[in-house]
């Protein structure tokens, strides 16, 4: 009975600690998503010559992004940790690869990119404000 009190007392000073843990970023989607969506722009406007990437657009959108990030409490340490982890690019790289695949766009035909960015405009997407047909 001792050890089991001492047990329960040990997990509830725990408690605070666990659900005050902050998700990883790449979980928290209000973050994921946009960031994913300034990363297909990218791979759009570096693929297509016909569209480029609104620049100031993407680097105000991150910016944003790094000003919600805080506000939810992940400090610049973390969300540079988050950013620069060659886990996290793989991952990212791998999802954009999927979903570019899904849309039908191949790296061995670059006119679907310009297809793809060119709908993604014209429905004014996520993806779509952050390229610009030239």
């Amino acid at each position: 009975m001792r050890t089991l009190i001492a047990t329960c007392a040990t997990c509830l000073m725990l408690l605070p600690t666990v659900a005050g843990a902050k998700p990883s970023l790449r979980d928290v989607q209000e973050i994921e998503d946009p960031l994913f969506a300034v990363a297909l722009a990218k791979e759009v406007s570096d693929h297509c010559d016909s569209i480029s990437a609104r620049y100031f657009k993407g680097l105000t959108e991150l910016r944003r992004l790094r000003a919600r990030a805080n506000a939810l409490g992940y400090t610049d340490t973390e969300i540079r940790a988050y950013i620069g982890s060659d886990t996290e690019k793989t991952r990212m790289r791998a999802k954009g690869e999927r979903f570019l695949a899904q849309n039908g766009v191949s790296y061995e035909k670059t006119e679907t990119f310009c297809a793809f960015g060119r709908a993604e405009i014209k429905k004014n997407s996520a993806i779509g404000v952050l390229l610009r047909a030239k």
